[in-house]
């Protein structure tokens, strides 16, 4: 099987595709950074579709994702961009913790993994 890494850096491939799946790396607003919880979670998701297109799938094809909160405060108004963006009967498995993230700006983080 092959494997296609989708903008490949040093570090990381924002996105890799193996055996029908796509795993996005966790993303950041880093065009949001100063922003809420609610317009960094728009942001990131905003960025997610554009990931999942370029790989061959969609936000009704994730399978699994994890969100870290820089503040658990923050979960509600996350919630409510993440249902709004989310298609109905679509919910993937989902963790969300509350961690310290790569920059005190950074309110959330997601990382996806979905079906091609």
């Amino acid at each position: 099987m092959t494997i296609r890494r989708i903008q490949p850096g040093p570090r990381m491939s924002q996105a890799v595709v193996h055996g029908g799946t796509v795993y996005l790396a966790g993303q950041v607003a880093l065009d949001a950074m100063d922003g809420d919880a609610a317009a960094q979670t728009r942001a990131i998701l905003a960025r997610a579709d554009a990931l999942l297109a370029e790989a061959g799938s969609a936000r009704d094809r994730i399978l699994s994702a994890t969100i870290w909160l820089a503040d658990m405060a923050d979960f509600a108004a996350m919630n409510a961009v993440w249902d709004a963006w989310l298609p109905a009967e679509a919910a993937p498995a989902r963790a969300t913790v509350e961690a310290r993230l790569a920059l005190p700006e950074f309110r959330v983080e997601i990382a996806l993994v979905a079906a091609v």
